[in-house]
């Protein structure tokens, strides 16, 4: 295997260093801003950025942010593909949930009422996203707790605006009950700019429970959401600008009594209020920022349920709220040196309280208002040259309850010429203990550590002529990782994981007119946890809902100029889930959905699109007693002003 990866590279470099082309369009230029904290072209960091252009979002308007996510290389979305609602679960390279951090134009977000912290993605539309990128590999360095695997930076916010006032809106319905639309308004007048948006997503759904005897007579589980937000930015002076912004998402639910259980009364009703300002100066060589963020989160779950034997009624609520802020600087040191150093604090509070009255009589229960906080001070020192880019970093940061911990970051690239870079990174990551695996009175322990983690990577990106792909090879090593203790019912720093995988990314172009893209990620891992059947110590050769083969492709033609057709195929081979309780692991099928977009503009102004999923109505499961999307077909127009 060693052999055949050695060859590989080796043919990809020679052809690499003899490539000529006529094109223009490089995806090495691309500017990003995830990977450092600052715009910067992707040919000059080594790390493993996939961005996700407005354009592509525009051809997936019949999806969610989770199912365009779940098309990503290294990424697996859990629930993505299952009834609106879900919980979205994100495994990123294979690491547990709640080790990749998702920003919101990129400063963290997060539900510290979860037990992994981990963000409801549900709460995000699509129509609200300008663009998406993702930052593979460990990004704790920059960006702090969570970031083990990786960060998503989901960016909302419109450039290069330069008429008062413009409008977009999109309409559009399908089966299952299916409505979605949204308008958006934004413009620039003199020294302000701004943007303001609504979405809506309604849908009578389908059963979230596989009802397995097919004689259940399961009901419907529906979903009506809503997102509103708006952001102002007033450029002060030619060298200062201050932004401020205010996003309000809610949506309720149906829900399911478990696996295999249908329930017609118990739903759930999740918000989110995320709020705030910063400001950025840039004079000479210096940039300086400044942000703060306060963030809101209430899920509200009700079963009413007087036809179930058991538990007649619940109530359980949970409520969650941050504040983050930060100040980082970059400086231009001359000869190719930039430095960036920086400092943020963290403050998240939670609280739940639990009522059910079943046979046995009421209970209840608390979580009372418990929080705590985390300061952090990084700094990162970079050299770029036209053939050499280097990244070292580090960062402390010390919690209001266990101490302080450190990670570094070691990013080297270099550059054969325009088409050809080669790049590495050794990083180490770190995740903090949650509110609740501290404090909850039951199962809470307060002398949990951070876990920690190191990874590697290695890889090649390479443009020749009308053909762009990158080959990575990673590795990540946990040794204390959080998990809960069945047999003493605790949380406990216990787990050891050891992942690896590959994952390759291609797009050809031969003319204006085809574009072919797709991606495959194979991984392979290793975890010491807990036996889920008799609770004795063991390790597994496999990662929970994580596929060891997951391949996407995507095919684009433009007909005519107003005529643009595709379709996606995604394909996701054997992962085991759990079974059930105390018994085996349960083995899932592999299974292959095809999707299909479709558009004609009428004018720059006007179009009709056509979105269908899984086209094939393939009946597949991703979680273990509860059903995967039907076929499902979407028809809109879209409107520009």
């Amino acid at each position: 295997m060693k052999k055949i990866i050695y060859s590989f590279f080796a043919v990809l470099i020679v052809n690499g260093a003899v490539a000529q082309t006529k094109d223009t369009t490089n995806q090495l230029e691309q500017v990003i801003v995830t990977a450092n904290k600052i715009e910067q072209k992707q040919n000059s960091t080594g790390k493993v950025i996939t961005v996700i252009t407005k354009e592509e979002l525009e051809k997936s308007v019949g999806k969610t942010v989770a199912q365009v996510l779940n098309e990503q290389a290294g990424l697996v979305i859990n629930g993505a593909l299952s009834n609106a609602g879900t919980v979205q679960t994100i495994y990123m390279r294979g690491a547990n949930s709640g080790r990749a951090l998702i920003l919101l134009n990129g400063i963290p977000v997060g539900d510290p009422s979860n037990i992994d912290n981990g963000f409801d993605l549900n709460l995000i539309s699509i129509n609200d996203v300008e663009r998406i990128e993702i930052a593979k590999g460990a990004q704790s360095t920059l960006y702090g707790s969570d970031a083990e695997a990786g960060v998503i930076n989901i960016i909302t916010t419109k450039k290069n605006v330069d008429k008062p006032f413009n409008l977009d809106a999109t309409a559009s319905g399908g089966n299952l009950g299916t409505y979605k639309g949204n308008i958006r308004l934004y413009g620039k007048a003199d020294k302000i700019s701004y943007t303001l948006r609504y979405a809506k997503l309604k849908t009578k759904g389908f059963s979230a429970a596989y009802d397995s005897t097919g004689h259940g007579h399961f009901d419907k589980d529906g979903y009506n959401g809503n997102s509103t937000n708006a952001t102002v930015k007033y450029q002060a002076t030619e060298n200062l600008a201050f932004h401020s912004f205010v996003m309000y998402n809610q949506y309720k639910t149906d829900l399911d009594a478990s696996v295999f259980a249908d329930d017609k009364y118990y739903t759930v009703n999740n918000s989110d209020l995320i709020t705030g300002a910063g400001f950025q100066f840039k004079k000479d060589v210096v940039t300086l920022t400044g942000n703060y963020q306060f963030s809101q989160l209430n899920r509200k779950f009700r079963r009413d349920s007087l036809d179930k034997i058991g538990t007649y009624y619940l109530r359980n609520n949970y409520f969650g709220k941050s504040q983050y802020a930060e100040l980082y600087a970059n400086i231009r040191l001359g000869s190719g040196f930039t430095l960036l150093e920086g400092g943020d604090f963290r403050w998240s509070g939670a609280n739940q309280n639990y009522l059910s009255v079943s046979g046995f009589g009421p209970y209840s229960s608390s979580f009372k208002d418990t929080s705590f906080s985390q300061s952090s001070l990084y700094s990162s020192l970079m050299y770029n040259s036209d053939k050499i880019n280097v990244e070292l970093g580090g960062r402390l940061n010390v919690h209001s309850r266990y101490g302080s911990n450190y990670t570094y970051t070691f990013n080297p690239s270099y550059n054969f010429n325009e088409h050809l870079r080669l790049f590495g990174s050794i990083a180490t990551g770190f995740k903090t203990p949650g509110l609740y695996q501290l404090y909850d009175a039951y199962s809470g322990n307060p002398d949990l550590q951070p876990e920690k983690s190191i990874s590697y990577e290695f890889g090649l990106q390479q443009k020749i002529g009308w053909f762009t792909h990158r080959l990575v090879g990673f590795y990540r090593n946990i040794k204390n990782g959080i998990d809960y203790n069945y047999m003493t019912y605790k949380y406990f720093n216990f787990v050891k994981q050891k992942a690896a995988g590959i994952e390759y990314e291609f797009t050809i172009r031969p003319t204006d007119k085809l574009s072919i893209s797709g991606n495959y990620t194979f991984l392979s891992g290793k975890e010491t946890t807990e036996n889920r059947i008799d609770y004795t110590d063991t390790t597994y050769n496999y990662l929970l809902r994580r596929p060891k083969h997951d391949v996407n492709l995507n095919i684009g033609y433009q007909f005519t100029p107003k005529l643009y057709i595709s379709a996606n195929g995604k394909y996701v081979s054997k992962r085991y889930d759990i079974g059930g309780y105390m018994v085996s692991d349960e083995l899932m099928k592999s299974y292959f959905l095809l999707n299909a977009y479709g558009e004609y503009k009428f004018c720059d102004k006007l179009k009709i699109f056509v979105d269908a999923e899984n086209i094939l109505n393939k009946k597949f499961f991703d979680i273990v007693g509860f059903n995967s999307i039907p076929s499902e077909i979407t028809a809109g127009v879209s409107i520009k002003l």
